[in-house]
């Protein structure tokens, strides 16, 4: 049976310790001209029986062919950085970098995962269907009862307090449809009156 060490893939992903890697460690990787994503700085994050891990970054390589463990390890050594892994799943691994699936870790801003060589990293945190339902239906539970009565007012606090989640939803394809409720609040006469600027009742 073959070393699974050599079998082949694009997408590797380790872990870079900032205490032993060089500083210029990010214009090393930029050198390859490959596309990779850069994590948040993690350093809260705890082992199981509470002590604190070393501050790390988890980096993502997406190489444009399949590359081999011997390959992805050079590189690994030059940032003197624990040996690379396959990575599974992109999208994954891109969402563990702010730990968007695992509500009992620390959890690290999407606007910190920073991508390099022109990779879209919005593209890997696209929310799936369950979860679109779920933060429209957020929405929807802020405009009834912050009385919001026009589009603007919500766009303006998604912007500004929800720029990681509501604000992509409602600039790709949930506008219409936040749009037609808030509509049907200034016209039902029902809603009080609001401060447009504000949002606050009037």
């Amino acid at each position: 049976m073959a070393d699974k060490k050599d079998e082949r893939t694009r997408n590797w992903t380790f872990i870079v310790y900032p205490e032993s890697a060089p500083t210029n460690w990010r214009d090393i990787m930029d050198e390859e001209h490959i596309q990779w994503i850069e994590s948040p700085l993690h350093d809260k994050d705890k082992n199981a029986d509470g002590e604190s891990k070393k501050p790390h970054w988890h980096i993502l390589v997406l190489f444009a062919g399949n590359k081999a463990y011997d390959q992805v390890k050079e590189m690994t050594d030059r940032l003197n950085a624990p040996i690379p892994q396959k990575a599974a799943s992109a999208k994954g691994m891109v969402r563990y970098m702010a730990h968007l699936d695992n509500p009992d870790k620390i959890q690290y801003s999407k606007s910190d995962i920073i991508g390099h060589g022109g990779v879209d990293v919005a593209e890997y945190l696209k929310p799936t269907s369950s979860s679109r339902y779920i933060l429209i239906g957020e929405m929807i539970d802020f405009v009834r009862e912050s009385n919001i009565m026009e589009m603007k007012d919500l766009l303006y606090y998604a912007r500004t307090e929800r720029f990681d989640d509501w604000f992509p939803l409602l600039c790709d394809n949930s506008a219409y449809i936040m749009n037609s409720l808030i509509k049907s609040n200034r016209h039902s006469g029902t809603a009080p009156e609001c401060n447009h600027d504000t949002g606050e009742v009037l």
